[in-house]
């Protein structure tokens, strides 16, 4: 689950209203949905430990990431996303029914969980409200994919010291994070070795997962946020017909992802290995 969006507009866009029955109704539904989800697949053996783990970071993941899209839109002028509840830590708000939910259960439940593909509710973000709408509306695309790169930073920072304090059991940690499969290098230490070991694997987890969105992101696909540095140089007179037929390149996307099924397992495997060399201590060996 790692695309994200920014809807554009030229208006106001109306306010979200505080929680009612509907919506806490709504709620339920969406955890009981995952909860399934999730059951079958642990169940089946499309998910393993690992798989939920990461899950469960990708989430605030993407969260934080569509919040800093509205915090620069506020901090360049535009307080569309604020008006409409949007910069919140409540994750309900960035729920989209479809990406969010429909699509990443359907593919652990019909497709055997064969990725993890999907995106939270696009930002409002109303460009005639920006101080300077050409110049800040790209400085909004890419706070989505700069906001998970200084999380990864920050978890890659952690890694390394709880890897350090780790000691002999650092290439567990290291092993486990890059097979996705805890259980296969936990070997039932101590209560803080084993403390440790799971405290490194949900850090490195979160590191890793921050940097595929990121990463996702960046690709100049709309609604993509890489699509923000194609955008900058589109010529006035047609900015208008393109963000209206703009979100329906999510077809695209969604595309690239079905028919190039190698595409994020590849993404993982090499932002997993860059990340973990990269912040793994001296101490493990033959690495």
């Amino acid at each position: 689950m790692i695309g994200s969006s920014r809807s554009r507009s030229r208006g106001w866009s109306r306010p979200r209203f505080q929680a009612s029955g509907p919506s806490i109704v709504a709620a339920l539904l969406v955890a009981l949905v995952l909860a399934v989800a999730v059951d079958r697949g642990v169940s089946n053996g499309y998910l393993t430990l690992g798989t939920v783990v990461f899950i469960g970071v990708l989430l605030p993941s993407i969260m934080f990431h569509e919040v800093s899209h509205g915090v620069v839109a506020l901090w360049c002028g535009d307080d569309t996303a604020k008006r409409a509840g949007r910069i919140s830590a409540n994750p309900i708000r960035h729920v989209d029914p479809l990406g969010t939910v429909i699509v990443p259960a359907a593919m652990v439940l019909l497709l055997h969980g064969f990725g993890f593909f999907g995106w939270a509710k696009p930002v409002p973000v109303a460009l005639n409200k920006l101080r300077r709408p050409r110049n800040q509306a790209l400085l909004v695309g890419l706070a989505g994919p700069a906001s998970n790169g200084l999380l990864a930073a920050a978890a890659g920072v952690g890694l390394h010291f709880i890897m350090t304090a780790s000691g002999p059991n650092a290439p567990n940690v290291y092993y486990s994070v890059l097979s996705f499969h805890p259980a296969l290098y936990f070997t039932g230490p101590g209560i803080a070795e084993g403390a440790l070991f799971w405290l490194g694997f949900v850090v490195g987890m979160l590191g890793i997962a921050n940097l595929l969105v990121g990463a996702f992101n960046l690709l100049p696909i709309p609604p993509l946020d890489g699509a923000a540095l194609v955008e900058r140089f589109i010529p006035l007179s047609a900015l208008h017909s393109y963000y209206r037929i703009r979100m329906w390149f999510l077809i695209a996307v969604v595309l690239l992802v079905w028919l190039d099924r190698g595409l994020l397992g590849t993404m993982f495997g090499d932002i997993a290995t860059w990340y973990m060399n990269l912040v793994k201590p001296g101490s493990v060996p033959g690495l």
